[in-house]
């Protein structure tokens, strides 16, 4: 197995990988954290502590399913730490003391200026390398802290100042999603003091709804509420979020911590190309257990190893200059789609998905093999898409009328 130096620097602070556990269930005492750890995660999120013990509601998760995948997404009606903030602290210390090596990140959240402040100074003293402040949490009972608090740029300032007068470590601000756009609230942090960004945090939701007694899911006692959303279904609104975070001018040199939707070295790849030097996960762990951390190194290695890269901050960022606006992409050509006669099965997913969702430029023949109608098609590869085999790739590139021919990049 390869294994190459996967060690990054991430807000000042030098880590073994960027492979890190989440603020979440999954990071709540030592016994975990201490188990991920020794599996082989460079680092650890602390679960969210603060001067209250949360009341949890039970039960407290649903998921979507779609097709043949049972869990595409996931809900998770927990707030903070259900543990006593004494408590907390002394497994912090505890996780710190047996594994110094490690990074340990503290997540803190609070109510007042002067809350933030104490809980800065007491996890710094517990051991935290870094500080990640929890602006974004969309579960909260209350309406001066998590996704409410990083929807109003002020406040994500006067808290991230408030932690910095209790720390001098290293301070990240946990952006929410539940917004249009995210430089607005990540300015302000930045203009508060923090080292770096997070992002993203879970996205509002409701995910199902019970037929029978009309109530979204979890139901409890009757009831449900609006809560956070994550696992692989988030990922492309991640992504989304990290690359206008890493390519906005004035926060182009500002460390990202990448979280939505990573489960595998692929989805942490495209984290860290857009801009990620620093990987959280969450959802993943909680439905295969943190045994993943293997094939994150060692995927992220082969890559590394294949590509020519000795370094993973060589990779930082490289896909950011690709990502233009709609009006800035090339389009002098048509890229038709080509069936591979091997490897089509007949079942006519693409003659039905052109035929009743886009032009209509498929025959379907009577021994069940689909003839692409050129005259017809726009090159739009819906049919690629919705084909089960992996049937149907590019073929022929046809330039526009009075279009220049060129070499292009499919």
């Amino acid at each position: 197995m390869i294994n190459k130096d996967l060690s990054i620097e991430f807000c000042g602070v030098k880590t073994e990988n960027p492979f890190f556990l989440a603020s979440a269930p999954i990071a709540s005492n030592y016994q975990m954290i201490a188990k991920a750890l020794e599996t082989g995660w460079g680092g650890v999120v602390f679960k969210t502590v603060g001067l209250f013990v949360a009341d949890e509601v039970s039960p407290r998760f649903d998921h979507v399913k779609k097709e043949g995948t049972p869990f595409l997404g996931f809900k998770n009606l927990e707030q903070i730490s259900e543990y006593p903030l004494e408590k907390n602290l002394e497994e912090m210390n505890r996780i710190k003391k047996s594994f110094p090596d490690k990074v340990l990140i503290a997540s803190i959240m609070a109510e007042e200026d002067r809350d933030w402040t104490k809980l800065a100074k007491l996890v710094t003293q517990a051991g935290a390398d870094i500080i990640e402040c929890n602006f974004s949490c969309p579960q909260m009972t209350s309406d001066k802290m998590g996704a409410d608090v990083g929807q109003n740029p002020d406040l994500v300032k006067s808290y991230t100042a408030a932690v910095k007068q209790g720390s001098d470590l290293p301070i990240l601000a946990k952006m929410t999603p539940n917004l249009g756009s995210m430089i607005p609230p990540a300015l302000a942090a930045m203009g508060g003091g923090a080292t770096g960004l997070a992002a993203i945090n879970t996205i509002k939701s409701i995910t199902r709804i019970d037929f029978d007694n009309h109530i979204p899911l979890p139901i409890v006692n009757g009831k449900s509420a609006v809560s956070g959303y994550s696992g692989k279904a988030v990922k492309p609104i991640a992504l989304r979020f990290i690359h206008e975070l890493a390519s906005y001018p004035d926060l182009k040199k500002v460390p990202i911590s990448g979280i939505g939707g990573i489960e595998n070295w692929q989805d942490a790849l495209e984290f860290i190309l857009l801009g990620s030097s620093n990987l959280q996960v969450c959802t993943a762990v909680m439905q295969y257990g943190y045994r993943i951390i293997e094939d994150m190194i060692s995927g992220l290695s082969h890559y590394m190893e294949k590509k020519g890269f000795s370094k993973l901050d060589q990779l930082v960022g490289l896909a950011l200059d690709n990502v233009v606006s709609a009006d800035k992409l090339d389009r002098d050509f048509i890229i038709y789609p080509q069936i591979s006669k091997e490897k089509c099965i007949g079942c006519g997913r693409c003659y039905i998905s052109c035929e009743d969702g886009g032009h209509q430029a498929i025959i379907w023949s009577k021994t069940r093999r689909p003839t692409v109608i050129e005259d017809k098609c726009v090159g739009c590869h819906l049919c690629s898409q919705v084909c089960p085999a992996e049937a149907i790739g590019y073929g022929e590139v046809e330039f526009k009328e009075g279009r220049e021919r060129k070499s292009i990049i499919i």
